[in-house]
């Protein structure tokens, strides 16, 4: 049995995972940034963790003590082509969803290190692999989470310590529905395609945790781990496909 922690336990994904821990026996100790959402799950421990915050992170680790495996869980979304991104909402998803999944790693690896021991499981997406139309802001804070990983992975392995990125398609767990959308005055990209192509196959929430605590209970961790049938094909096809086509 490992002590697993998960961020953003109270509902969608997060709530799905921290519920396949617990019942395949797991110690499981679930945060949000409001405990109260955690109410109903058979926790170890419900944490307070909000992690846009140093000192919120820093307490909910010390509270935790030793934690086997982290699933690192932060994520917001909106729909903008490139040309009508506001910065200050841009800076702010990445503080959450990029900056938010370094600092919970930060924060877990001191122990993990002095263990020899530990896996960090982080929330990516096929779109940390691929990019469309309207999607760019949230690709790029997972883009980025993927180059922090990757070299995350590679650093922490002489002490032990592995690292996944974990990249499902759409899942229907709410985050997707009435999804806040930037546009220009008379918006010259109205009709653009945005994330169609892969809501047409989406997933549960409960596939995506099975699927995560299944890999989290192997010896080995994959550096990536595509999440249902949909996200392998996608990002199949994308490994296939040229870099030098022009678009048109």
């Amino acid at each position: 049995m490992s002590t697993v922690l998960v961020t953003g336990a109270g509902r969608g994904i997060g709530r799905a995972i921290t519920e396949e821990f617990i019942r395949r026996g797991h110690r499981v100790i679930g945060t949000a940034r409001d405990p109260r959402s955690l109410d109903g799950l058979d926790l170890a421990q419900r944490l307070a963790l909000d992690v846009t915050d140093d000192a919120s992170v820093a307490a909910a680790f010390a509270a935790a003590g030793d934690v086997d495996i982290v699933v690192v869980n932060p994520a917001d979304i909106f729909y903008a082509a490139v040309e009508a991104i506001p910065l200050d909402e841009l800076q702010r998803i990445f503080n959450l969803n990029t900056v938010g999944a370094l600092r919970v790693a930060q924060a877990a690896l001191p122990g993990m290190r002095a263990r020899g021991e530990g896996k960090l499981l982080f929330m990516s997406s096929v779109l940390g692999r691929v990019v469309l139309p309207t999607g760019a802001a949230y690709a790029s804070t997972k883009w980025a989470l993927e180059a922090l990983v990757e070299a995350l992975a590679i650093e922490v392995a002489p002490f032990g310590v592995q690292a996944t990125l974990l990249e499902p398609g759409a899942v229907s767990s709410g985050a997707l529905d009435n999804v806040k959308s930037y546009t220009l005055p008379d918006d010259p990209y109205a009709g653009l395609a945005g994330d169609e192509e892969v809501r047409r196959a989406i997933i549960t929430p409960e596939q995506v945790a099975t699927e995560i605590a299944d890999a989290a209970e192997k010896p080995q961790l994959p550096l990536r781990l595509p999440i249902g049938d949909p996200a392998r094909a996608l990002l199949a096809a994308r490994r296939a496909a040229p870099d030098d086509v022009p678009f048109a």
